[in-house]
């Protein structure tokens, strides 16, 4: 390729700010720039590894080819998938698309096909990690314009629990529901196979949207087992870093809405993919994100241009979000407004947004020397490991 050519990729760079949020900037010899987001919780820096070496492979070739570069960066390897290279092809892809819908002067939906839909219906984290206050969260959610919040559904749980121990998720679950409001329950992964099938039964008429991960991603067929005995539906895949980790779930028949999260499964290219395939399955698509403005806006324009989709996760005042929030990088905040329950569709080029970018420089160098974040550790009265 001539040096000359005003496609090549001339930089890479990437950049570690608060709260938890790992920026990826690429820029061509034209000048265009796009951003992509390779938030991975806990892991940045074994992320930012796994970037420099997708900047060595790909500095000096051309933007516009973003599947040859993701199939290259997923391929040319040996070593697939995993959360480590699949957040970093993330943020590369997100960012070559921004690009490209820059240099076209079109949002991404439009190089997608064509959005299907004029707006996005979202939703709102409401209590922490340890669920407190959700009842409060909720009705500050609805003055915000919010019509579903989600909420985590235990704290720490043993292994075998006493069933006392489930019955504040259901009083969370009917005080939210008395506010006219939507909510799905998270269990995160921590309640086992047989708390989480009373607990699942308990939520039986309470109307509850979806109950997220209510078992570990490492146990299908005990998922397509719950998914049985149940007419909730179940919602999955933060977890799932390609569309083959999808093929176990939609074949085991057990998934009513699919959680890709973008900046974990490959970019915009692949949730765009694991989308079409949620659809032959008749799965709604509900893309996981309580990450950056970079991540919200790429599932937003997948999201418009997916028939399937249904709601968005949306990290606004999330109770990660210590030093800064979805909104502090964004020049315009307003392109993300929430009304009715809805956010209107993203229609500049590329993702969409604005992002300051001096003051990400700035704030990326203040924070160099900071600590990251990391996920917490449970343990419980008898010193034993509990999931978080």
């Amino acid at each position: 390729m001539a040096p000359s050519d005003p496609s090549i990729i001339t930089n890479i760079e990437f950049f570690r700010i608060p709260p938890r949020w790992l920026f990826v900037l690429v820029t061509t010899a034209d000048g265009y720039k796009g951003w992509g987001e390779a938030t991975l919780e806990g892991h940045t820096e074994a992320v930012e590894g796994a970037l420099l070496d997708l900047a060595e492979r790909f500095v000096g070739r051309n933007a516009d080819d973003i599947q040859a570069i993701w199939q290259e960066a997923y391929r040319g390897g040996f070593y697939r998938g995993g959360p480590v290279l699949m957040s970093a092809i993330s943020g590369l892809d997100i960012a070559l698309w921004d690009l490209k819908g820059h240099k076209l002067s079109l949002p991404i939906y439009s190089l997608l096909g064509g959005k299907v839909r004029s707006k996005t219906r979202v939703y709102g984290w409401v209590g922490g990690d340890k669920p407190s206050d959700v009842v409060e969260g909720a009705r500050r959610r609805k003055e915000q314009g919010f019509g579903c919040v989600k909420m985590n559904a235990t704290d720490a749980l043993d292994n075998l629990a006493s069933p006392t121990a489930l019955l504040p998720t259901i009083e969370r679950v009917r005080a939210i529901r008395e506010l006219g409001m939507d909510v799905g329950v998270d269990f995160h992964g921590r309640v086992h196979k047989a708390m989480a099938r009373q607990l699942v039964k308990a939520l039986e008429g309470e109307g509850v949207l979806f109950v997220e991960e209510p078992l570990l991603p490492t146990q299908p067929s005990e998922i397509t087992d719950l998914a049985l005995t149940t007419s909730i539906p179940i919602a999955l895949g933060e977890r799932l870093y390609t569309r083959w980790d999808w093929r176990v779930y939609l074949e085991g028949r057990g998934v009513g809405v699919g959680q890709p999260d973008v900046s974990h499964c490959g970019g915009i290219s692949e949730l765009h993919r694991i989308a079409s395939l949620l659809e032959m399955y008749d799965v709604a698509l509900a893309p996981h994100c309580p990450l950056g403005p970079v991540a919200l806006a790429a599932c937003m324009q997948v999201g418009l241009a997916s028939q399937n989709y249904v709601i968005q996760e949306m990290s606004w005042e999330i109770h990660y979000n210590k030093e800064a929030d979805l909104y502090t990088y964004l020049v315009d905040p307003s392109v993300f407004a929430v009304k009715d329950g809805y956010v209107e569709a993203l229609t500049s080029p590329g993702l969409g947004i604005q992002i300051n970018e001096e003051l990400v420089r700035e704030t990326a160098k203040k924070w160099a020397g900071e600590k990251v974040w990391r996920t917490p550790v449970w343990r419980g009265v008898d010193g034993t490991l509990r999931e978080w």
